[in-house]
């Protein structure tokens, strides 16, 4: 039996989207998983399943990855348009009060989500991402996103995504990386694996100024009296170390986890990010999961 349901919701502008409902005491808030730019709803699989059902997980496929649907304006891949997609769902949803779980793209749109309606984010986990992106990080990111590739079989994809990201999680064996590459890619009608998003997520992300939004630090700010996790891998080219610090001093409420010998992103599988989840997590007291 599946430890989750799949379900769906409709975007403002038609876009079929999709998310993982993971069950959960009715009387918390839900957590609300946001994953990064190219990937989907199955990187929070492992942690939806440690939660649940003491907590409930909703782990989103944004609009374009996964099994939601893709857009028909590629310049709709853009963070103010995912937060549109997300508000329509909570709305649909009934929920008031949530917790926001963001990974690199996905902890963007958390911030700008707590630009619009703090009030109702009961914690964050900001995993790998800040107001400010190190150049490097995004000179990286455009190098390969929207670059299709495909394999004959599993192996061959986990060896390619072990090629790419060794220097990420170099503590990664055979099977870590199979995993890996099954969150990554699907299998194609003609039996080929391939990337499992749409190309031209690239489009707008190419332009400056669209990986993000306007002044992510007055976003940010908006976090002062929520409880916050954050998260950085030591050897990350998006999240510097100098950019966390600032981060944690401008909230009260924020714990910073720094993880050794890890690059963009971690998994949040990993035990000091773990502990840094079950404190936040414990932080919160028990309170209705809906207006």
């Amino acid at each position: 039996m599946s430890p989750y349901e799949n379900r769906y919701w409709w975007s403002n502008d038609g876009v079929r989207l999709h998310y993982r409902d993971y069950p959960g005491a009715a009387d918390r808030p839900p957590i609300l998983c946001l994953p990064g730019l190219t990937r989907n709803a199955r990187d929070y699989d492992d942690l939806a399943r440690r939660l649940s059902p003491q907590w409930r997980v909703i782990a989103i496929d944004l609009r374009g990855r996964g099994e939601s649907g893709y857009a028909k304006d590629p310049m709709s891949y853009v963070p103010l348009t995912y937060v549109q997609d997300i508000e329509a769902l909570l709305t649909e949803l009934g929920v008031g009060r949530y917790i926001a779980f963001g990974t690199s793209l996905g902890g963007i749109v958390t911030m700008l989500l707590a630009g619009t309606a703090r009030e109702r984010l009961a914690a964050v986990l900001l995993n790998d991402v800040g107001p400010e992106i190190m150049p490097e990080g995004l000179s990286r990111i455009r190098s390969y996103v929207g670059k299709s590739s495909t394999w004959p079989t599993w192996i061959h994809a986990a060896r390619a995504v072990a090629e790419a990201n060794g220097d990420v999680y170099p503590a990664f064996g055979l099977e870590d990386w199979l995993a890996m590459a099954k969150r990554l890619y699907r299998l194609n009608s003609a039996g080929r694996i391939v990337l499992d998003y749409d190309m031209k997520i690239a489009e707008p992300f190419r332009v400056p100024g669209n990986e993000a939004g306007p002044d992510m630090w007055r976003a940010l700010d908006r976090l002062k009296d929520v409880p916050t996790l954050i998260v950085r891998g030591a050897k990350s080219d998006v999240l510097s170390a100098a950019v966390a610090d600032r981060m944690k001093a401008a909230l009260p409420q924020a714990e910073l986890v720094t993880l050794p010998d890890v690059g963009h992103a971690p998994t949040l599988g990993e035990p000091p990010a773990l502990g840094g989840i079950d404190r936040l997590l414990g932080h919160i007291a028990a309170e209705p999961a809906s207006a």
